[in-house]
């Protein structure tokens, strides 16, 4: 994904160019985002969320 650069001149004006462009991706291109946020910030080997649920 190309890295785009805003310059805004209020957080009002920053806020409405963040959504607009969150509104303009496809379902495709966020849950890449999220992958690769999950891939960086949860790298490889992950537990499996059934093993991080305690049992009683």
């Amino acid at each position: 994904m190309e890295r785009i650069v805003n310059k805004a001149s209020s957080f009002a004006e920053a806020d409405a160019w963040d959504q607009a462009q969150q509104i303009a991706m496809t379902p495709e291109q966020r849950r890449r985002i999220a992958k690769s946020l999950k891939d960086r910030f949860y790298p490889l080997p992950r537990k499996d969320l059934r093993e991080w649920v305690q049992k009683k």
